[in-house]
């Protein structure tokens, strides 16, 4: 997946090392980061830009009302972090380039959906970091 995945994404220049950013001003966000920085949880310095595909307002929704269904959270507190989701400062992007682009990043690393194909398409079309909290994806052999 690795090797896809660096096809896909741009490289940082050899004279850069790995653990600092280089010019980054623009993520791509999931979920779970959207929510998290909505939470407050993460700070997003002056000057970095959120892009987000379009999905994840409706992937936002769902898990707040998720965690009002199981009771962690009050339904006045869901519906204060759905408002807060909405208020941030987040580019929602779901155009025909995208969906083109997620097409054949799902279809090159044999998943299932385009879900989180869109973030990497995201990426690669128009961001510097891809900043996903959980890497649960995989590539189908």
């Amino acid at each position: 997946m690795e090797e896809v995945l660096a096809k896909l994404l741009p490289r940082r220049p050899s004279n850069v090392r790995p653990c600092s950013v280089w010019r980054v001003t623009r993520f791509v966000v999931d979920c779970e980061t959207l929510l998290q920085i909505a939470a407050g949880e993460i700070e997003v310095a002056p000057g970095h830009k959120l892009l987000a595909p379009a999905l994840v307002r409706s992937q936002a929704l769902s898990a707040v009302y998720a965690a009002v269904r199981r009771g962690d959270i009050s339904d006045a507190e869901g519906i204060a972090r759905v408002r807060r989701v909405s208020s941030l400062n987040v580019r929602f992007l779901g155009d025909r380039v995208l969906q083109q682009q997620a097409w054949e990043v799902a279809d090159e690393l044999g998943w299932d959906t385009t879900y989180d194909a869109e973030y990497v398409a995201l990426a690669t079309l128009q961001a510097d970091a891809l900043t996903p909290l959980t890497a649960t994806w995989e590539v189908v052999p």
